[in-house]
């Protein structure tokens, strides 16, 4: 092991709570779309803008622009000073951090000492482990932000940030709304324990509008909450007040959108959502809602007949309805190929409506290849890639390799359900005709493997191998049920 100065003070440097050293690199985030939005949340001026900043001098740190992450720091050290004179060394612990690092990355060995000094200085008082940190509520805070920021593998992390910090700060309002946003959106994915919990993040964002009354971003997530639940006045009340608070704050309007668009009232939406674009034009997701919008318009109209007559105007607006979703959603990914799976999806969904098979597959393909991301999503590609193979290009045994890789990623979500539920269509049907298929005996083997239906499994795989003698996946399953059922005996 080598003891350089360099390599000694890496290790002090590996010790500091800061971008550099918590989850999001270069390879797991969408470095593009980031710093658009982090730029974006700057030009806006909004509260906590040295969070911003914190977070643009390390993505520019790994895009080797040392002289702007520099720039970034002393903007966020100038906010923090304004802003919290009081509580200014705690807050400022991830900026000097981040310093820290930025200067090691440029061979300043000798500034980037200095910082780790100061550091010392700061957080001897605050901690009995190594001075160079501190794990105080404004730490975890500031941590939960950066990777809700980052991407949706991060969420549960963040979350377990906010819930750190909030033991020691319990009506931080900063905090509690990290943690309701954070829950917020982890009950989206239908797999997580959060989904299948009664919806906790309306008590903290209740909370937050009891500590800030005119958060006008607790009041549209509550909204969209309580239209789930259809207590669908007190949404309206909501969004109508949250847009009088922020009419011209990107997120507010993107979410009462959302709103707007579950509600049918799509004109309203789209309305909203080009408002928001003009002030943000690079947000991939305002694209991504604009093309859901255009689509909903577009499925409408492809249900009249007169859209599949080329003399007639109706032809003529489907058209460009195909030509407006594959805009919206091919600009929602343009800077998002890790992180926007379901704009990819929905572009090749557009792309399978208009014939286009090859643009479609080879998204699926690309899609397919993908790593390090959330399970759910991995399900979503193989159940939608896997339908593809099934109806428009009609490989069924294509289609069964897709929806059996979905089933097998171990993750209890819907798109998990749905090629359960495609898988056992196929077998039934499959055995319907041919009782002696031994593909579709061994699906069904699986499949009552999986919902822990020992014996009809066992005797479907002895079927299975009945017809396909020698089949090492089928020996493999049955040998395995018969252990398990004996182990279960002897105990």
């Amino acid at each position: 092991m080598s003891n350089t100065p360099k390599d000694l003070l890496k290790e002090k440097l590996d010790q500091l709570q800061c971008h550099f050293t918590w989850g999001p690199q270069k390879e797991t985030i969408d470095l593009d779309d980031i710093m658009y939005r982090l730029q974006d949340s700057i030009s806006l001026r909004l509260k906590y803008e040295a969070r911003s900043y914190n977070q643009l001098a390390f993505v520019n740190c790994l895009q080797s622009n040392y002289e702007e992450a520099i720039q970034n720091l002393k903007e966020a050290e100038k906010i923090l000073r304004e802003n919290h004179k009081d509580e200014f060394e705690r807050r400022s612990i991830i900026t000097y951090g981040n310093f820290a690092w930025v200067h090691y990355h440029m061979g300043q060995l000798a500034e980037a000492q200095s910082y780790l000094e100061r550091l010392e200085m700061i957080c001897k008082p605050l901690t009995d482990g190594p001075h160079y940190t501190a794990m105080i509520p404004e730490v975890y805070g500031e941590k939960g932000w950066s990777l809700l920021r980052s991407a949706a593998q991060y969420y549960e992390e963040a979350k377990e940030c906010f819930e750190k910090a909030l033991e020691k700060d319990p009506d931080n309002v900063e905090w509690i709304m990290g943690y309701a946003t954070v829950l917020f959106r982890l009950e989206a994915f239908s797999g997580t324990p959060e989904n299948r919990e009664r919806s906790q993040s309306v008590k903290h964002l209740r909370r937050v509008l009891e500590l800030d009354p005119d958060d006008a971003m607790a009041m549209v997530l509550l909204a969209l909450k309580l239209q789930d639940f259809k207590q669908k006045k007190e949404a309206n009340e909501l969004i109508e007040q949250a847009l009088q608070k922020a009419p011209d704050y990107p997120k507010v309007l993107r979410n009462a959108a959302k709103f707007y668009r579950k509600e049918r009232a799509v004109f309203k939406a789209i309305e909203l959502l080009n408002k928001a674009i003009e002030i943000t034009p690079h947000s991939s997701i305002l694209h991504d809602q604009l093309g859901m919008c255009y689509r909903i318009k577009l499925i409408k109209l492809i249900k009249n007949p007169l859209s599949n007559d080329p003399e007639y105007p109706e032809f003529q607006q489907k058209m460009e309805l195909f030509d407006q979703c594959k805009y919206h959603f091919g600009k929602a990914f343009e800077h998002r190929p890790r992180s926007a799976i379901k704009s990819q999806l929905d572009f090749a969904d557009i792309c399978v409506r208009n014939g286009e098979y090859s643009k479609a597959n080879e998204i699926y393909n690309n899609l397919e290849k993908l790593d390090d991301t959330r399970p759910e999503n991995m399900q979503r590609i193989c159940l939608q890639f896997g339908l593809f193979e099934l109806f428009q290009k009609k490989s069924e045994s294509n289609a069964i390799s897709k929806f059996l890789k979905g089933l097998n990623i171990e993750y209890d979500s819907k798109e998990r359900k749905m090629c359960h539920k495609n898988l056992e269509k196929w077998a039934d049907r499959k055995l319907c005709r041919n009782p002696h298929d031994s593909k579709a005996l061994g699906v069904k083997g699986l499949l009552y493997k999986l919902d822990g239906n020992k014996p009809e499994a066992i005797e479907c795989f002895e079927k299975a191998l009945a017809f396909d003698p020698g089949n090492e996946e089928y020996l493999s399953a049955l040998c395995e049920l018969r252990l398990s059922i004996e182990d279960h005996n002897d105990a």
